[in-house]
């Protein structure tokens, strides 16, 4: 019978940018961590520097989380090792920017697929587990694009909703047990999202309001200790969400649609 390895964090998506920095945030808080994300490389070099700098425990899965089968892989990786788990930080996650009719379909199913549906069955799949520590939690990172439609970033609008709707209900169902449950909603961050979404133009606009990833990172951290229901980073992130509650549905979207607009 494989050996009980208490107190591990899992974060997925952690070989950069927010994830990673989480991943560091945790490691600093003396938690062991499970790290997931595609590349083997840049998860091996983290691997190396954590255990170096922190003297936690780490262990890491590379495996494209777009997959349908990713998540079950992930879970009989942790059950096969004896990884007991109190946090799941379900971080994974792209956009694409442009017009629906123009986009990829089979890219922007795949991105349905890795922002809702990994996140989904993460959570369902690793919930046993969580039920029986003392203390467990949930953190599943949306977007402050999670409260309004944004034309050109339809989908990827879409699917953060999801994600913001289905961690407030979770974190309902689940008010009378263990685990906490939180969604964290930054704005933009300085990380490659921007690039990979297709928004090289709309990213020089974007370094004016960017966040660093650490800040954010510490401010999640911080925020599903103190298990908050919405952690959204940043006083201008802030006023955003807030004016998004308020305003007429079809302002925001124009005024989005300026911001987001395409040739």
């Amino acid at each position: 019978m494989a050996e009980i390895k208490m107190n591990y964090a899992l974060v997925t998506g952690a070989s950069k940018g927010i994830g990673k920095s989480m991943a560091i945030a945790l490691a600093q808080r003396k938690i062991n961590l499970l790290l997931v994300a595609r590349s083997a490389d840049e998860l091996g070099n983290l691997q190396t520097v954590i255990k170096h700098q922190y003297s936690v425990e780490v262990d890491i899965l590379p495996i494209d989380l777009s997959n349908t089968d990713a998540p079950k892989t992930i879970l009989d990786w942790v059950n096969n090792k004896g990884y007991h788990i109190h946090i799941v930080i379900n971080n994974a996650g792209y956009g694409l920017w442009g017009k629906f009719a123009e986009l990829d379909l089979t890219a922007q199913l795949e991105m349905c697929q890795l922002n809702m549906n990994t996140v989904t069955s993460l959570c369902h799949l690793l919930l046993p587990s969580l039920l029986k520590a003392e203390k467990a939690y949930i953190l599943n990172v949306s977007s402050t694009a999670a409260y309004q439609a944004v034309p050109t970033l339809a989908v990827y609008s879409a699917t953060k909703a999801y994600v913001l709707s289905f961690t407030r209900a979770l974190r309902f169902e689940l008010k009378n047990t263990g685990v906490s449950v939180s969604c964290l909603s930054p704005g933009p961050v300085d990380t490659g999202f921007a690039s990979r979404a297709g928004l090289d133009a709309f990213s020089k606009m974007a370094e004016k309001f960017n966040m660093q990833p650490d800040e954010v990172a510490e401010i999640a951290i911080k925020g599903m200790f103190a298990k908050k229901s919405e952690i959204i980073p940043g006083f201008t992130n802030i006023i955003s969400v807030y004016a998004n509650r308020i305003l007429p549905k079809g302002f925001i979207e124009k005024m989005a649609a300026g911001i987001y607009k395409t040739k």
